[in-house]
């Protein structure tokens, strides 16, 4: 796909320790590695689709490091903006294995990590030619503030050369010194974005209602083009500034074996399908459809599909809508 357009995200990648048993993380004794971070996660969907897709971050001088840049590289990922740091580590995180299809825990370890040493310094305008998709999330904003400073200087470039950005709100209140603070510094983040990925709890903390379309309307209002409200079981609401609407029911899933992951392959189905020239409630029902798959496996990213079985799913779903209507 020579000709696919390129995409951009920003954030912090960490090597992911998940529990091979069941139980508390004190008892485990044994674990597997893997890639975890919300805007790697989404570089890496969006390779596997076959877009140009880049993605900034930096990592220590470290085994960890050296494995985050490897993977990036085996998933075809544009690494040039991966940085090295001389002076801090790289993050990591431990996961706990559940079997009920409950949220399992997670523990972090990445503060003062090197890609919170992330800067202005590290944006250039380079980045932004030819007029990618810029994707941020609340969680590269919320690491550190040199970060944020960061991903702040990425938008205004982008806007600026006329590039699309979507946001997903992706809120993770234990970064943040208070409550008003992120309310406040994610909102402008949204604000100035073209495209808002909020979850419905997200909502009710952000946009002060747990109804979609009052979590879409404030964001409408507040300047953003596209609004789609991620639901969970249930599927998406989309809502956008030309006035269009409605819900998008979600994937039946049997056996829900890791929910991480799914919001970000959430906002790889939508982004994708608006690249592709699909219009808001196809990108929506292909956020649910990414969605349902990584619900399904262990990992954050291992669901994620590639182009031919992506199409080759849609495909199915499609006759069996088709089918259904009948």
């Amino acid at each position: 796909m020579s000709n696919t357009p390129s995409f951009v995200t920003i954030g912090e990648a960490m090597t992911m320790f998940v529990a091979n048993t069941p139980g508390e993380l004190s008892q485990v004794t044994s674990f597997s590695r893997s890639l975890a971070g919300a805007e790697v996660n989404v570089a890496i969907g969006m390779a596997r689709l076959g877009f140009h897709s880049t993605y900034v971050t930096k990592v220590g001088n470290d085994s960890f490091g050296d494995f985050i840049k490897q993977s990036a590289q085996h998933e075809k990922i544009q690494a040039n903006y991966i940085l090295e740091s001389t002076t801090n580590n790289t993050g990591f995180m431990l996961k706990s294995n559940v079997t009920d299809g409950s949220d399992p825990k997670v523990e972090y370890y990445r503060r003062n990590s090197a890609a919170s040493t992330l800067n202005t310094d590290d944006i250039d305008s380079e980045l932004f030619h030819p007029q990618p998709h810029l994707h941020l999330t609340g969680v590269s904003v919320a690491v550190s503030e040199t970060l944020r400073g960061a991903a702040k200087k990425a938008l205004k470039l982008a806007k600026a050369q006329g590039c699309r950005v979507s946001f997903d709100t992706n809120l993770r209140p234990a970064l943040w010194p208070d409550q008003a603070t992120m309310i406040k510094e994610i909102n402008d983040f949204a604000f100035a974005s073209d495209i808002v990925l909020p979850g419905i709890e997200e909502g009710k903390i952000l946009a002060g209602s747990d109804q979609p379309e009052a979590i879409a309307d404030f964001y409408l209002r507040h300047g953003s083009q596209a609004v789609v409200v991620k639901l969970g079981s249930q599927g998406a609401y989309y809502k956008t500034n030309k006035g269009e609407f409605g819900t998008v029911a979600g994937f039946p899933v049997d056996t829900v074996v890791d929910t991480v992951g799914a919001g970000d392959s959430f906002a790889v189905g939508v982004i994708s399908a608006l690249l592709d020239g699909q219009d808001i409630a196809q990108a929506a029902r292909r956020g649910n459809l990414l969605g349902s798959l990584t619900v399904q496996v262990r990992g954050d990213s291992e669901g994620l599909p590639t182009r031919d079985v992506l199409n080759q799913l849609e495909k199915v779903n499609k006759h069996e809508a088709q089918s259904t209507a009948l």
